[in-house]
């Protein structure tokens, strides 16, 4: 048997005692943009990460802490209001979309970002509130999972949703963050990329993302929205790939009929319109948290560039996302890629890095260029299942880990 110290319950019974307390004059509810915009603003600014350091990462969100899920038509933001003071002390958001899997499921899926807790409040039972209502929210919306990202090395985090809140491990990505500035822009002559019209871009993925472990069905809205600037084909001349210009009518025949070549199709994201990032010198360095969701936030402080005059201004950055391939010389095709997309941001007003997002079963993960400048960030997803309706021993999304998953630059 195992003796715990006297003074050790004490102190766990007064935490408990503490949290009951905290929860009695806490109310949560939806967020009103009309009241509510400036002290959510300010309880993001002063929520702080890690320790102390000599650079911190600011973000302008352009004054609308709705920026991150308005691409979606089914969100929620909600917030933790002190019932005496009206201060808040807490913020959550979430959104609902349908996903595809590799067996050919459909699933309605929930998706919870931007968990803010003031520093004064936590441990009391503040983020549990939250992430609460924010799954009933879900719930009462048809929503038939939960899942959510952090990083490998946020135990806090990792804790909170694994042992309280009762998460599972979904998968595993990498993170690929780099500077425009340190990679040259030189393309092989060999190769040619060229952009693909949008209906046809369109057809593709949705022919291509059947082949990945999870996929949003929505593709189309994704590659409409304004800051989706286009989807690229690269390959090799002397292969060739398919008339881009003609219509086909069947592209899937068309793909396997093309598996001796080698190609690789991917789009890009533009986050420069919406937000902008800043780092900052400091002698006493607060990690500012934001509306951005995890990735963004725990990018930044990794990354290996120095803070020159320029990054101390606001910048943006590129999303590669839709990343898919075929054949066997797909390694030169990626680094095309990757040299292409620093050329678009080097165009670009502000825009500093490109990142992209690879599940751990990504076969072109292996292909990402590995630069001197790059950074690698190990990131997590967690799954919960929220419907009763859903046969526990048939539930594919909690029975194995998925590998290959589609990134949606929406909620990086």
């Amino acid at each position: 048997m195992i003796s715990i110290p006297t003074s050790s319950l004490a102190s766990f019974s007064q935490r408990e005692e503490m949290v009951d307390r905290t929860r009695s004059k806490i109310l949560v509810r939806e967020y009103n943009e009309d009241k509510d915009v400036k002290m959510v603003r300010k309880l993001e600014r002063n929520s702080e990460i890690g320790a102390k350091k000599v650079v911190s990462i600011f973000t302008n969100m352009m004054g609308d802490p709705l920026s991150r899920i308005r691409f979606f038509p089914l969100r929620v933001m909600l917030v933790a209001e002190l019932l005496e003071s009206r201060e808040l002390v807490g913020v959550v958001r979430g959104v609902i979309k349908n996903v595809g899997t590799l067996s050919g499921s459909l699933l309605k899926m929930g998706y919870i970002l931007g968990l803010r807790v003031s520093p004064s409040y936590r441990r009391k039972g503040v983020a549990l509130r939250l992430i609460a209502a924010v799954e009933e929210w879900m719930v009462r919306n048809g929503a038939e999972h939960a899942f959510l990202a952090t990083e490998k090395d946020n135990d806090a985090s990792k804790n909170l949703f694994t042992v309280k809140c009762n998460y599972v491990n979904l998968s595993s990505l990498v993170v690929f963050v780099q500077p425009i500035s340190s990679i040259t822009k030189h393309i092989s002559r060999d190769i040619k990329i060229e952009k693909v019209d949008i209906d046809l871009a369109i057809s593709l993925y949705r022919r291509t993302l059947k082949r990945k472990d999870l996929y949003p069905l929505d593709m189309d809205v994704i590659l409409k929205e304004k800051l989706s600037i286009g989807t690229w084909v690269s390959y090799y001349k002397r292969e060739g790939w398919l008339n881009l210009r003609s219509k086909v009518d069947d592209e899937e025949d068309l793909i396997s009929s093309e598996t001796s070549n080698s190609w690789v199709i991917f789009s890009i994201w533009n986050t420069c319109e919406a937000y902008k990032l800043q780092v900052r010198r400091s002698q006493l360095v607060r990690f500012l948290l934001t509306t951005l969701n995890q990735a963004r936030e725990r990018v930044f402080p990794c990354l290996k560039m120095s803070v020159s005059n320029s990054l101390c201004r606001s910048f943006g950055f590129l999303f590669i996302y839709g990343i898919y391939g075929q054949g066997e010389n797909l390694g030169e095709l990626m680094e095309s890629m990757w040299r292409f997309t620093s050329r678009v941001g080097e165009g670009m007003r502000d825009c500093k890095v490109f990142i992209t997002e690879l599940g751990f079963g990504d076969p072109l993960a292996n292909h990402v260029p590995q630069t001197d400048s790059i950074s690698c960030i190990d990131d997590l997803w967690y799954t919960k299942r929220l419907s009763t309706h859903v046969d526990e021993n048939t539930d594919e999304i909690l029975m194995r880990q998925v590998g290959n998953v589609f990134v949606d630059p929406r909620d990086f």
